[in-house]
């Protein structure tokens, strides 16, 4: 996956989970589906604050196409 559409995915995580910011995804090539086009898995691992200043760790995994679009997104808890 090229690295300006690995930016542009960065920046449209952060906006939802601002958490993510600075943090460099993990990118893997998932399965081809017939006729379609290479979908990429990346994941992103990181803290989110807590009130009373604890912090618990964050995985959000993105489900990309070859041209950039997000087709999923799921986070951990």
């Amino acid at each position: 996956m090229k690295r300006s559409l690995i930016a542009k995915l960065n920046r449209q995580v952060t906006e939802k989970f601002p958490e993510m910011k600075g943090v460099n995804p993990t990118v893997r090539r998932g399965p081809q589906p017939k006729g379609g086009d290479q979908r990429y898995t990346l994941t992103y691992k990181g803290q989110a604050d807590l009130p009373g200043g604890r912090k618990i760790s964050r995985i959000v995994r993105v489900v990309a196409d070859e041209e950039g679009r997000i087709l999923r997104i799921s986070t951990s808890k």
